[in-house]
């Protein structure tokens, strides 16, 4: 996975380079010209860290910024892998100012009351070594992270390293690296905090230059042409986006809205069908795709705080609309079933799970034919599922014999199949972590490859009930409840109602 260079643009000062820098070869050409780089710009570096001159500042900022879009992307490795380790805190002087904390005596109850300036000087000593603590416990490379922030362009900067960052860990798991990882994404939750970000309702009428941008990050969705744009901007339609002063023109996040009489419950309802209902006559506001446009934002939760304030939003400009909820993707349930069913084949008779019931199994064995064979139902349903060109969706019967079992694993994957305490799938953690409910499960919504790919052509919808958001958010992030509608609950039994897989 290559590092994520961002598109022509000057921000600013800082200069940043097109796509193709990140395509520049790795340290196995590297030239004498490419070391003489890398030296240069952790030259720069280190002057953007321990110069305080603002003229000077300015200017090692601004050749560290573009000195690293030149590097390769091995140069880019060995230069954040430097920052991690050589600029981290001094562990010695900590373990030093331990020490002397360690050694001063707290006095007892009744002899602090009655030696005033004795407490005094004692606490003192507590205050001072407190104070130089919290400053030796802050990591050198913190005054480059604060110094890009304030630097104008430095924020967009600081998301694309952290993009470099994540993937040289996905390569190669380096500690120092892991801990830079976190701290640089513990300061951009800060700086992102809804208090400093725009929510702007994005329209037909914006710049062009902007229009890209949804185009091009659609991650739910694909955006086919500008007619299938400009209906997505259109009437019956709403688009918002989180936008920051530090990186103008560019939303961070944005979310597509539906606006109709009811929750869809395919896809095509939602991109394909035309005309839209008279706005005055929708009561349900249907997000439909929410997509991130900056791969260094990973794991910041920016999303939680884009719904809640278009709810906001439109619940002040249309009364009428009482129903908020998701059509969403299930992206890991055939990984997850297409696992267990392989596993379930593996295993002895004596610890083997039967994903099947008697008589899901003798229907789907029945309707499968010469279409795909196997020892049991379960190898059947495997067959079936694991083939590229999903030809099972061709046959009426293969799809009724199948339709039972694959929404009952569903409700089962949705509801009780766990990672850490939290749902296995990574769109329902998403909204259940925000405070929806599972609402209802969708048979065929969405037939496209990806869709059959993923979770053979299910959806679901989440359900965002407003008087119960956070509510349900704290029991499911104190408790791992997940919340759901009883139409989802009936397809468990109810032993496995209370059922928890934990992996």
């Amino acid at each position: 996975m290559r590092p994520l260079s961002p598109t022509p643009n000057r921000i600013y000062q800082m200069q940043f380079p097109p796509l193709e820098s990140s395509n520049v070869s790795s340290s196995q050409n590297a030239s004498p010209s490419t070391h003489r780089n890398l030296e240069q710009v952790q030259e720069s570096m280190h002057s953007a860290i321990s110069m305080n001159k603002r003229e000077i500042l300015d200017a090692a900022l601004n050749n560290f910024s573009e000195g690293y879009f030149v590097l390769p992307i091995e140069s880019r490795r060995k230069l954040l892998v430097t920052l991690a380790r050589e600029y981290d805190l001094s562990r010695a002087h900590v373990r030093e100012l331990m020490k002397q904390y360690l050694a001063i005596e707290l006095p007892r109850g009744d002899e602090a009351v009655d030696s005033g300036h004795e407490e005094e000087g004692s606490f003192s000593a507590f205050y001072r070594i407190e104070r130089n603590l919290r400053h030796s416990l802050k990591p050198m490379y913190e005054v480059l992270f604060e110094r890009l922030n304030t630097h104008p362009g430095g924020l967009r900067f600081l998301t694309i390293m952290r993009a470099d960052i994540l993937s040289f860990l996905e390569e190669d798991n380096i500690a120092a690296l892991r801990a830079l990882d976190s701290y640089l994404k513990e300061k951009l939750i800060t700086w992102l905090s809804p208090a400093n970000l725009h929510l702007h309702h994005i329209t037909w009428d914006d710049p062009a230059s902007l229009l890209e941008k949804i185009v091009t990050y659609e991650a739910v969705h694909p955006i086919s042409n500008l007619l299938d744009l400009k209906r997505r901007l259109g009437v019956g339609r709403r688009c918002f986006g989180y936008l920051h002063p530090a990186i103008p023109g560019e939303p961070l996040i944005f979310i597509e809205v539906a606006l109709m009489m009811n929750v869809a419950q395919t896809v095509q309802e939602v991109l394909w069908d035309d005309p839209p209902i008279p706005e005055c006559e929708a009561t349900c506001a249907l997000f439909y795709s929410i997509s991130s446009t900056q791969p260094g934002l990973s794991g910041i939760n920016l999303g939680k705080f884009l719904i809640k304030r278009v709810i906001d939003v439109v619940r002040k400009d249309m009364p009428s609309i009482s129903t908020f909820a998701t059509l969403s993707p299930i992206p890991g349930y055939m990984q997850w079933l297409l696992s267990k069913l392989a596993s379930a084949e593996r295993s002895g008779s004596t610890f083997r799970e039967n994903l099947l019931k008697p008589e899901e199994e003798s229907a789907l064995i029945d309707a499968a034919g010469e279409l795909a064979t196997g020892k049991n139902g379960m190898e059947v349903m495997w067959n079936l599922l694991a083939s590229a060109n999903h030809e099972w969706t061709n046959s009426a019967k293969l799809m009724s014999a199948l339709s039972t079992p694959l929404m009952r694993l569903c409700a089962r994957y949705l509801l009780q199949e766990k990672k850490r305490g939290k749902a296995l799938d990574p769109v329902a953690n998403f909204h259940l972590q925000n405070g929806a409910m599972v609402g209802r499960l969708n048979w065929m919504a969405d037939r496209s490859e990806k869709g059959l790919r993923q979770s053979a052509g299910i959806m679901v919808n989440y359900i965002y009930t407003v008087e119960k958001i956070e509510e349900n958010a704290q029991s499911y992030f104190s408790r791992g409840q997940t919340q759901a509608f009883p139409d989802v609950r009936s397809y468990l039994e109810p032993q496995e109602d209370h059922e928890e897989t934990k992996d």
